[in-house]
């Protein structure tokens, strides 16, 4: 249903919630290189318990390879402080939802290649930076599958 794409992931157990998430829901998890970890590190597949296995997973070697195979028109990004609050987003089948790295989120360039699709989660920017990557990832994808009616179960 959903394309869960996450660039240059850094921390081990967000991605495995986050591929824990993806098989929860029937969506594909896209890899984008470079990691900040390796694939077969514990704390990813801690976190991502006995359901790896199940993951539906694609790794890149680098975010130009993963644009050239990617609708423009599904790609949806996420910043923090930038976008339309992310209920208010139209989202489609098979959208690619991006995830930035964790200390840094998407790239300004990213934003202007892709102007038109941004989710944001508001949240007290005088308290916090941001939300955790496999936080926002479960509020992002679940509004999703709620605006389409595929919930699971």
């Amino acid at each position: 249903m959903f394309n869960v794409v996450l660039v240059n992931p850094e921390i081990p157990p967000n991605t495995g919630n986050i591929g824990r998430l993806c098989v929860a829901v029937g969506a594909r998890l896209h890899l984008v290189k470079p990691l900040g970890f390796h694939i077969d590190d514990k704390h990813l597949r801690r976190a991502g318990l006995d359901y790896w296995k199940k993951l539906d997973l694609v790794v890149w070697e680098s975010l130009e390879e993963y644009l050239k195979s990617a609708n423009p028109n599904q790609i949806v990004l996420t910043g923090s402080k930038r976008g339309d609050i992310y209920y208010k987003l139209e989202f489609k089948p098979w959208d690619h939802i991006l995830f930035g790295p964790e200390t840094s989120g998407l790239s300004g360039e990213l934003f202007s290649q892709f102007p038109s699709r941004i989710a944001r989660i508001p949240i007290d920017l005088k308290k916090t930076r941001s939300l955790n990557l496999s936080t926002a990832a479960g509020i992002i994808v679940f509004e999703g599958l709620r605006q389409l009616g595929c919930i699971p179960g």
